[in-house]
This record gives C-alpha cells, sequence and structure tokens, in this order.
C-alpha cells in the first residue's frame, strides 16, 4: 500500500470509529453505573437513525433543517432511555443480573416491532449532510468531507464528557456510583434519579451515534444487534465503565477494520489470504486476544468487591422417576395422536431443550455466564452435516461424531473462557462464537457459505417424521438425563462449591480452572448432539445457527424457565419455541408480542417461570399451615 492509501484507511477508520465510540460510551456509562448490560442498545442507536430520518424530512434539507433534525432525534432516544428505564428496568434493579438482561432483550423485540410499524421494512436513505456533501483530496485520494467531520466530533464528545465526570456534581456521583454503588446509596444520594441521568445520557449518546450515521448509512431493522455487538466488543476492550478505554478500543477496531478492506487479498507465497474476509470477525479477535492478555481490558480496572453479599442459591432438587416417566409416557404418546405439525415442533422442542439445559448447566451450576453457546450447537450440526455430505458417512456415524467435533472446538474455547469470570467471561464465549460463525459463512468451498449445507437427510428407516421424533427424543432426553446425573455426582457438587466458594474450594485443594474446564467440554458436546439432531430433521443447516441470535434465544430459554431449577430450561425452551411459532404464524408484529410476554414473565416472576410459581406453591403451603 502507498502513503496515501495507509492514509486514506486510516482516515476511512478514525471516521467509524467516531460513531462506534459515542455509541460504545455510553453503553460504558449506563453499565459503570447500574451495572446493567443493556441490550437495548442497539436499538437506541437504531432509533437515533430513523429518528433522524424522519425529523429531516420534516425539517428540510437545509443546514439548519439538518442538524436540527439530528439534535432533536438524539433527545428523542435519550427520553426513550429514560422511559425503558423507568417503566421497566426500575422494576428489576433487585432481580439477578442475568434477568435484567433478558428484560433489556425483550425491549430489542418490541423496539424493533415499533420500527417496522412506524417505518416500514424497506431501508431508508438519508440526505448527504448540507456543506459537507463534497470530497477533499488528500495526497491525491479524495475522502468525503463528512468523514472529516465526524473524525472531530469524536474527540470533541470525549472531551465533554470528560468535562462532566471530573467537572460537575453530577459527574463526581457518577465515578463514585461506578467505584461502590453501595456507598453512594448508604450516602443519602438518590439513586433512581441518578440511574435515570446516566441512562439519558447514555441514551443521547447513543442516538446521537445513529443520528450522526444518517448521510453514511441507511436506516434499517438489522441495525440494533449489529451495532450492539460491535459496541459490546469495544466496551470490553476498552474495559466496563471506562471512557477513556471506549474511545481507544473504537479507534483500535475502525482503524483494523478500514485496514482489512483497504489491503484486500494478499499473496503471500503462493497463498491468497483475502483480509477484506476478516472485517466480519477482526473486532473479536482484537477482543479475544485483549482478554487473554489483559482480562479487564486496555484501561479497565477490577470490580470492586460488593459489601452486599449475594443471596444463596437454593439447593436444586432432583426431579424423580415417577415424574420423568410419566412426562416420558406424554412425550412418547403425542405423536400418535397428533398431526405431522405437531410432531416436527415437537422434534425442534426436544432439540432445544438439550441445548437449553446445556447451557443451564454451566450457567446455574457451575457460575459461568456465556453469551456465545450456539456455537457449539451449530458446529455440532455442521460437523454432522459434513461428515455425512463430504465424508460420506452415514447418518448414525454422523450422529455420533459430531458431539465429539463440537467437545473439540469446547477443549481450545473453553481452555480461555474458564480464566475470566463475569461479563469479560461471557463476551469471550461470544468472541469465540462470532469467530465460528465468520469460518463458516465465508468458507464458501467447505461449509456452503452463507447457502449453509443441504440436502443432510436421515436414513431411510428414519424417514418418517414420527420415527425420527422418537430417534430425537432418545438422543436428547439421554442427554439430559446424563446432564442431570452429573450434577448430583461428586463433579457437580464439586462445580457448586467453585460458584458458591471459589477461594474456599481453591484453599481446599480443588482444581477449580481444571472442573470448569472440564464442564465446558461437556456442555459443548452435548449441545454439539442437540445440533446434529437438528440438522438432520430440517435437512440442512446455516450459518444462523451459530448467531448472535440463536446463542439469545438460549438464554431466554433459561431465563425464562428459571436458573434455580432443574425443569426451568426445558420448560422455557418448550414455551419459547411453541410461542415463536405460534405467534410468528399469526402476526407479522410477532416479536412485540414476545417481547411483551417476556416483559410480563420477567415483572412477575423474576426468578423465572418454574422458579416463581415454585415459590407462589410454596407461599401457600405456608398460608395453609
Amino acid at each position: 500500500m502507498t502513503l496515501s492509501s495507509i492514509l486514506i484507511q486510516l482516515l476511512n477508520g478514525l471516521a467509524s470509529a467516531s460513531s462506534l465510540f459515542l455509541v460504545s460510551a455510553g453503553l460504558s456509562l449506563i453499565f459503570g453505573v447500574t451495572r446493567i448490560v443493556n441490550f437495548a442498545h442497539g436499538s437506541l442507536y437504531m432509533l437515533g437513525l430513523y429518528g433522524a430520518y424522519t425529523l429531516i424530512e420534516v425539517l428540510g434539507r437545509t443546514p439548519l433543517g439538518f442538524w436540527s433534525a439530528v439534535v432533536l432525534a438524539a433527545l428523542a432516544v435519550g427520553i426513550a432511555g429514560v422511559l425503558i428505564e423507568v417503566l421497566v428496568l426500575r422494576r428489576v434493579y433487585r432481580a439477578p443480573e442475568l434477568f435484567q438482561l433478558l428484560a433489556t432483550f425483550a425491549v430489542v423485540l418490541v423496539i424493533k416491532d415499533i420500527a417496522l410499524f412506524a417505518w416500514g421494512p424497506e431501508d431508508l436513505v438519508g440526505p448527504r449532510a448540507p456543506g459537507f456533501d463534497t470530497a477533499v483530496e488528500i495526497l491525491g485520494k479524495r475522502i468525503p468531507s463528512y468523514d472529516l467531520l465526524l473524525i472531530a466530533i469524536g474527540p470533541v464528545v470525549l472531551a465533554v464528557l470528560w468535562l462532566l465526570l471530573t467537572r460537575t456534581r453530577w459527574g463526581a456521583l457518577v465515578r463514585a456510583a461506578t467505584q461502590d454503588r453501595e456507598m453512594v446509596g448508604a450516602l443519602g444520594v438518590d439513586q433512581a434519579k441518578l440511574f435515570t441521568s446516566v441512562f439519558f445520557a447514555g441514551a443521547v449518546l447513543a442516538g446521537l451515534g445513529g443520528a450522526l450515521q444518517i448521510p453514511r448509512e441507511p436506516a434499517n431493522l438489522d441495525l440494533d444487534l449489529a451495532i450492539i455487538a460491535d459496541a459490546f466488543v469495544i466496551t470490553v476492550v476498552g474495559g466496563l465503565g471506562s471512557i477513556g478505554g471506549a474511545f481507544l478500543a473504537a479507534i483500535l477496531i475502525g482503524v483494523a477494520k478500514a485496514f482489512c478492506i483497504g489491503i484486500g487479498t494478499v499473496d503471500w507465497f503462493g497463498l491468497e489470504i483475502s483480509f477484506s474476509k476478516l472485517t466480519l470477525v477482526v473486532e473479536f479477535l482484537i477482543m479475544a486476544l485483549v482478554l487473554v492478555v489483559r482480562p479487564y481490558g486496555l484501561l479497565g480496572k477490577p470490580q470492586a468487591v460488593q459489601r452486599i453479599a449475594a443471596e444463596p442459591s437454593p439447593p436444586l432438587t432432583a426431579p424423580t422417576w415417577k415424574m420423568a416417566l410419566v412426562w416420558m409416557a406424554v412425550l412418547v404418546a403425542v405423536p400418535l395422536v397428533a398431526d405431522r405439525y405437531v410432531t416436527i415442533l415437537l422434534t425442534d422442542i426436544v432439540c432445544f431443550a438439550l441445548f437449553a439445559v446445556s447451557l443451564h448447566f454451566i450457567m446455574g451450576p457451575a457460575g459461568m455466564v456465556s453469551f456465545g453457546h450456539a456455537a457449539y450447537f451449530g458446529l455440532g450440526a455442521y460437523a454432522a452435516g459434513l461428515l455425512f455430505k463430504q465424508a460420506g458417512l452415514p447418518m448414525e456415524a454422523a450422529l455420533l461424531l459430531a458431539p465429539l467435533c463440537a467437545g473439540a472446538f469446547a477443549i481450545v474455547y473453553g481452555w480461555f473462557c474458564v480464566r475470566l469470570s463475569g461479563v469479560y467471561l461471557a463476551m469471550l464465549t461470544l468472541a469465540f462464537a462470532q469467530i465460528s460463525w465468520s469460518i463458516v459463512f465465508q468458507w464458501d468451498s467447505f461449509t456452503g457459505g452463507s447457502n449453509g449445507v443441504l440436502g443432510i437427510w436421515p436414513s431411510a428407516w428414519l424417514a418418517d417424521k414420527t420415527t425420527y421424533y422418537y430417534l430425537a427424543l432418545a438422543c436428547c432426553g439421554l442427554g439430559i438425563a446424563f446432564l442431570w446425573r452429573v450434577l448430583f455426582s461428586p463433579f457437580g457438587f464439586t462445580l457448586r462449591a467453585g460458584r458458591d466458594s471459589p477461594l474456599r474450594a481453591e484453599a481446599i485443594g480443588i482444581d477449580l480452572r481444571g472442573v470448569q474446564w472440564a464442564a465446558f467440554v461437556l456442555v459443548g458436546a452435548l449441545a454439539g448432539l442437540a445440533g446434529a439432531v437438528y440438522a438432520f430433521s430440517k435437512g440442512s443447516i446455516s450459518p444462523s445457527a451459530i448467531s448472535i441470535a440463536q446463542s439469545t434465544d438460549g438464554l431466554i430459554m433459561v431465563l425464562l424457565g428459571g436458573v434455580e431449577t432443574l425443569t426451568g430450561p426445558i420448560v422455557g425452551a418448550a414455551i419459547f419455541t411453541w410461542l415463536r411459532d405460534e405467534v410468528a404464524r399469526r402476526t407479522e408484529f410477532w416479536r412485540a408480542v414476545m417481547g411483551g410476554v417476556i416483559l410480563v414473565i420477567v415483572l412477575l416472576f423474576p426468578q423465572g417461570l418454574v422458579g416463581g410459581l415454585k415459590a407462589l406453591a410454596l407461599r401457600w403451603q405456608e398460608q395453609r399451615a
């Protein structure tokens, strides 16, 4: 690359970094004070784009109209953020952190369908910024003048945030709450008002980041999850709660992606290397590397130890064999009296039940939160499909070997993941999942790329949907039973000891990382089994099986049922799969309905559906006594 090309790619990267910084700074600000991983932050960015487009059409495409629209859109998004905080999040601040995450994801679903209703499904292309619609020539290369403006906006916003946080009383309270939220409350500060103000500021930053992008990209309904992934990465790489870290990480990732595009394809000793394909995964590679070397991010610090002790988790109760046999009898009998549709839906449910139970195994008893569990579900599905199509193995052999392939990936990924904890662990699992997704999405010659693997059909004796359902029930049922058996073995009790008191567990000689690593590999293999069974039931597999959306679905299934119960993930998987299928067939606004149902469950049953019903039953028994 010439000097001029390097400079142009650097400027392109800095322009992209500016908007990424605005979104990530808002996310980091909110997390630093409220400790909420706000999935809805990407939706606020999306609303900023849509709001700016609409306001520009109303106010006119003049300089005054354009910039007034950008500012008003950001403020409107700030108000929307306040409504989310007051109406939803304020009611779940005392709920477990994972349920707060579930509540924000429900908000994502609702906002997406509100945008669909208000603006329709088509992309909306905004106008160029008046006065910045020309290009500037630099070293013989032309770069849009608007990009140069964006490069200047980033440091200006950083300086304003620095002044607010270091020179105002509000900033002092924010910094104090970031360090020790409980102490701030003990000193008499109204935490509710502080949280609302922080949420407003973070939402304004997200809305501003979106509104400023209207001349560069169209407003569309896929922006929410796309931008939240980037924002999460930047926030974690920079260090949770660090605004300066978010700025540094945004520059690092924005410039890295720009150079990957600029370099293109390179011939290295006869081997063609396509750097442009790395744009889909380069930020996750950077995040994985940073977290392995510096677990708290570039400028992050270890989170302060909270003075309020967490409530001990209730003991898990093993289901009785009689109850298990009754449910198995019901599941065996249903296809005999139901139609083909119900049988296919039940096949999906049993596959997702094993997927959810395997995720619950490491989230609940092991205490390790994963945002990327779909990696093993998808890798197991792809392994089964490729062994069947590429290697020519029979379906039965592919079904047996697929969990081993998923487990092999879990061995590698788990070795790095168990060295972290909390949100950093969750984000590293997301990084590995996205790396896996990028590989299967772009390796056209082997995985089929975006088309996936087609023609993955079961053997002739399993061609009937009912017969295959019984095979799926047997495989997934045995997988669930095995995980439950492990939970009540010495290994399972060791896992729970490490979750409840890691220091004491290590003091008595338990190799905590080794035990967690073994658990990671076990659930990875069984999630791979669920994916393999699912692939043969559908006859094909696509990259969506490894996507962020699939991992999020798994989290919803576990949290809907309840993390503190054994049967909760199964109930959650059944309700979520059935409800999504039923509602999606009846209305195009099914996401809003799903989000509303999830919000109702979160608000009424903060321990999950099964956990909440058990608590109600216990309270009723106490009242009768």
